[in-house]
């Protein structure tokens, strides 16, 4: 194997990308050993069966396990792309509303952190401001588990919010918005140039979920990053908020890593426009629209792009959102999918 070469490890770049491809098809020789495997089960039940030694349940049972396998290979093979297989950052912004939509961006941020923990992914919290009376301005979670983007990239848009709220007196019903930004965690492997020349910070005292000494020194930092957009001429400018870490130069080295994924995710966005030119014939997907609605009153959340809607609300906002993004991924993966 190469990786067994003399001085492999000497460039440790170049290994850890030989490295991230051998992994890769180890785990699709895995996932076909286990399909096979179960295949070969079911054979087996199947003809138990004709001689009576199993039920038909049991039967039924190893042919659900089969396609389960098989819809998961399926949707692996959605996410073929690059940036599909790297950590995911998630930035939850409340919309126009003050306390509802706050508390709206709250629940999101919370449905988020519990689909990770269900996944089995580690995530950290980068940036968090508190709402003025409830709930959060905006939030900012990453995770650095493989494949946690090509998941997590369905959920990028505004996300629809119908309740009778519990902040009004009256108690009306009241539509909330929040956005969801999710860009692809960067790591060394990928190659994102940054100009200095185009960088400013700021710097001040943290606040929120943070530590001891959050508001006694200014650990926090906020990057500037002006840039010229290519495809208009205009000059925009991202801005980046971190305060995860209690030294300033921490927080600066994740602001950085941050600006390069969100850099690679308006790349990323210039191939996917370039790409609905080419397949302008098929169904468009619009990144930051409005993509699903969640309306308590009537046990509802529905997604808008491809329809699936479930009654389950209290599961959904537990994290259990596995079914809309297999749903995405089934009639959108191959849409992204670079040709």
């Amino acid at each position: 194997m190469r990786t067994q070469v003399p001085g492999f490890w000497d460039d440790p770049k170049t290994a850890e990308i030989q490295m991230k491809k051998v992994k890769d098809l180890k785990r699709w020789v895995e996932g076909y050993r286990e399909v096979k495997a179960a295949a070969d089960e079911l054979q087996l039940a199947f003809d138990f069966y004709r001689e009576e030694a199993v039920t038909e349940e049991e039967v039924d049972k190893a042919y659900a396990h089969v396609m389960e396998l098989l819809e998961t290979i399926e949707m692996k093979n959605m996410l073929s792309n690059e940036e599909d297989q790297l950590g995911a950052v998630i930035k939850i912004v409340a919309g126009a509303g003050g306390t509802e939509a706050q508390d709206w961006a709250d629940m999101l941020f919370r449905m988020y952190q519990r689909y990770c923990e269900r996944q089995g992914y580690k995530t950290e919290v980068t940036n968090y401001q508190q709402g003025d009376e409830a709930g959060i301005k905006t939030v900012t979670l990453q995770t650095e588990s493989e494949m946690a983007y090509g998941y997590l990239k369905s959920e990028n848009g505004v996300h629809r919010l119908v309740r009778v709220s519990p902040f009004n007196a009256q108690g009306k019903r009241m539509t909330s918005f929040a956005s969801v930004f999710v860009s692809p965690l960067v790591d060394d492997t990928i190659s994102i140039e940054v100009n200095p020349a185009n960088l400013s910070w700021d710097t001040f005292r943290s606040s929120g979920a943070g530590g001891q000494n959050v508001n006694k020194v200014e650990t926090g930092v906020r990057l500037h990053y002006k840039y010229i957009d290519d495809r208009n001429g205009e000059e925009k400018e991202i801005v980046i908020e971190n305060t995860e870490s209690r030294s300033q130069t921490g927080n600066r080295e994740n602001a950085l890593r941050l600006l390069r994924s969100q850099l690679y995710e308006l790349e990323l966005e210039k191939r996917r426009e370039a790409q609905a030119k080419v397949e302008a014939g098929k169904k468009k997907i619009e990144w930051g629209s409005q993509i699903r609605s969640y309306v308590f009153d009537d046990r509802r959340v529905k997604d808008h792009r491809t329809n699936y809607q479930t009654s389950d609300v209290n599961g959904v906002m537990d994290g259990k959102i596995e079914e809309f993004i297999k749903a995405y991924l089934m009639e959108f993966g191959q849409e992204v999918k670079e040709q």
